[in-house]
């Protein structure tokens, strides 16, 4: 059986220093809105996403973007430990343009890093604030960028739970990367809010033994905040929700 981690909850915790993970390969992004329908089809049509047959859902190669339904008054996903979520294009300025004539919120216009990348921000119609970039060596859902008082920890909590390369994304930032879907961590000041009831909700992961996945974290001194439990046993999917620096909520995911 193959398994994913779906990362939906951290809290600032330092793991036991065991033999790091096995790699885990990026899985899945849970964001929330007024209207999942509208969302799915805003980023469809504005971040390029493909529409498959579940609702509230598409798909940016192998990372799943899923949408949950929430009233109104939720808050935006800066301020948090998950401060945004990066696409990388390949024509910004042309990308740009069409933003704009959509009327979408743009929270800071196009800078160059010669020879690197180009990057902007905008900002979806839930709260989410979104790194718009041009990488063309990474195309589509590009990164997760989370935010906290010791961001070198945060990374290694990670690394140690989950595996990932650890390395420099473009020879300049600590990262991450999950099979193509790069991890940074930025530094604040303060600690951020929790991720629960924000714009960006949780992240994900696959593992590939809930049971033998899950001892491992405990052993790490991972906190889990929902045991083990199945989700869908006629096709033996299975979920836990853990929780890592700075209260991300990080869900586990088994599936056949």
């Amino acid at each position: 059986m193959k398994m994913r981690f779906c990362i939906l909850a951290m809290t600032a915790l330092s793991l036991s220093p065991l033999t790091l993970a096995e790699d885990f390969p990026y899985d899945q992004m849970h964001l929330i809105a007024t209207d999942p329908d509208a969302a799915v089809a805003w980023y469809a049509e504005h971040m390029d996403g493909e529409l498959g047959d579940a609702k509230g859902r598409l798909s940016f190669g192998s990372t799943v973007v899923i949408f949950f339904k929430r009233d109104p008054g939720f808050a935006g996903s800066e301020g948090s430990s998950v401060d945004h979520i990066g696409f990388s294009f390949p024509d910004l300025d042309a990308k740009m343009k069409s933003f704009e004539a959509a009327g979408i919120k743009i929270l800071a216009k196009p800078i160059e890093v010669p020879g690197k990348f180009k990057f902007a921000f905008i900002e979806d119609p839930w709260g989410t604030k979104i790194e718009v970039m041009e990488d063309t060596e990474t195309l589509g859902f590009h990164h997760i960028h989370l935010k906290g008082p010791e961001p070198v920890k945060i990374l290694d909590w990670y690394e140690n739970a989950f595996g990932g390369e650890r390395t420099k994304y473009k020879g300049m930032l600590d990262a991450l990367n999950y099979g193509g879907v790069w991890l940074l961590a930025q530094g604040a000041k303060e600690a951020q809010a929790p991720t629960k009831d924000r714009a960006i909700d949780h992240l994900g992961w696959g593992v590939n033994d809930m049971d033998t996945d899950a001892k491992a974290l405990k052993e790490k001194g991972v906190k889990f905040t929902m045991e083990p439990r199945p989700f869908n046993p006629e096709i033996a999917i299975a979920i836990a929700f853990v929780e890592g620096p700075g209260g991300v909520r990080i869900e586990l995911v088994q599936r056949p």
